[in-house]
């Protein structure tokens, strides 16, 4: 990642500026809501693979600013929301989507099910992400340059 990092820098003008956006495990909370009420029903379940994945890219950015590559000049976090028209349509996509990096526990899924086929007629099944962003400023002169 730190290979691509250097040529994103490569390629950007002087002072160019690189976005990182990208969601952000933090066992994401999975609701039901609708126009009358909203009902948190459960978390996903974080899998190894995606926290490494995250690590890693922290770690190549905060290389990449160790470097003078790239400086920071903002970040913050925001929510994220995927909605599905049913509980069933979560299940598919994470299983489609994700199933490598997230995963609902036999409780979670149990109680949006439950939760939806309660729910009044406008009822959506909703996953709350945390996304990153953050702006990069291309920093220092390039070797040879």
């Amino acid at each position: 990642m730190v290979h691509a990092l250097s040529e994103i820098r490569r390629v950007l003008i002087p002072n160019g500026i690189l976005i990182d956006l990208r969601p952000v495990l933090d066992r994401w909370t999975v609701e039901v809501a609708s126009a009358r009420a909203t009902s948190q029903t459960g978390r996903v379940t974080d899998f190894p693979v995606g926290l490494k994945d995250d690590a890693a890219a922290n770690q190549a950015m905060a290389e990449s600013e160790s470097k003078g590559w790239f400086i920071r000049e903002r970040e913050e976090f925001f929510p994220f929301v995927y909605s599905w028209d049913s509980a069933n349509e979560l299940e598919e996509w994470i299983a489609e989507e994700w199933e490598d990096f997230v995963a609902l526990d036999e409780e979670t899924r149990r109680a949006t099910r439950s939760a939806w086929a309660l729910a009044d007629a406008d009822a959506r099944v909703q996953l709350n992400l945390k996304m990153l962003i953050t702006r990069w400023r291309v920093g220092g002169e390039l070797e040879g340059g």
